[in-house]
């Protein structure tokens, strides 16, 4: 009996589409999953969803996927409109906040106001108070006289009802200062921003608001050029910081160092 021959074996060169077949259905399954879990953010789609309207409110009919250009540019003008009159009210309440502190602050230290030892007023970073070296301290020293504790406490009081971060600076003039105690001036001014700050703690201030910054005679009001002008530089500032000052005040923290 003559012997079958053996058919020959072709090796199959599209095994290849079976693993990516599967690879792609996976792949595939897994980004259905992903948009499945993902969360619609409905204050934005809300926000969207008004603007379309009033865009179209003169075509009812209109559908999204028919915008034009000009359409499109309508929508982005709504949201960007809305969106600034929102930052321009929440801007408006917290400037009129600041101004009611700074008159609070005017009313408390009103005899000092007027004795030229102290200055209440606005600017672009919040509330700044400037009080004169000589009403709180001695000549050379960073502690506290007595008289100053009243001021600072009724200080303290409106303080301690916000919320906002405080700087504390201490200023000295161009005089040099060398003693046991306080080797510079920066010492010095560091010592009284302290001073001022440990105050604010014991009569209600919450500590983590607070800071303390010695700034020796590096920012002067006026020149350091006769008694008068140095005894004016000779001051401690804290200044009551607005959100937006908050948030730069605090991204400088955070930072790391180079």
């Amino acid at each position: 009996m003559a012997h079958r021959r053996k058919r020959a074996e072709h090796d199959n060169h599209e095994r290849w589409l079976i693993s990516y077949a599967d690879f792609i259905t996976l792949l595939f399954a897994f980004f259905v999953v992903m948009y499945s879990i993902s969360s619609v953010n409905e204050g934005k789609y809300k926000t969207f969803s008004d603007s379309l309207s009033i865009a179209f409110s003169s075509q009812p009919n209109s559908t999204a996927s028919s915008l034009t250009p000009n359409q499109q540019e309508n929508v982005l003008k709504t949201l960007v409109d809305r969106r600034t009159a929102r930052l321009g009210e929440q801007q408006r309440k917290i400037q009129e906040r600041m101004k009611l502190l700074a008159e609070k602050l005017s009313q408390v230290m009103q005899s000092l106001i007027e004795q030229e030892q102290v200055s209440v007023k606005q600017t672009k970073r919040g509330v700044l108070v400037d009080i004169n070296a000589s009403s709180l301290f001695k000549p050379g020293e960073a502690s506290l006289q007595p008289s100053a504790v009243e001021v600072l406490r009724q200080v303290a009081t409106v303080l301690s009802q916000e919320t906002q971060l405080l700087e504390v600076e201490g200023h000295t003039d161009d005089l040099p200062i060398s003693t046991k105690l306080f080797p510079s001036n920066w010492e010095l001014s560091a010592a009284r921003a302290s001073s001022v700050v440990r105050m604010l703690v014991e009569h209600g201030v919450d500590a983590q608001r607070l800071s303390a910054v010695g700034m020796a005679s590096n920012h002067p009001l006026v020149p350091n050029d006769s008694p008068e002008n140095r005894a004016k530089n000779r001051r401690v500032s804290i200044t009551l910081l607005t959100t937006d000052a908050e948030h730069a005040a605090s991204a400088v923290v955070a930072s790391p160092l180079p």
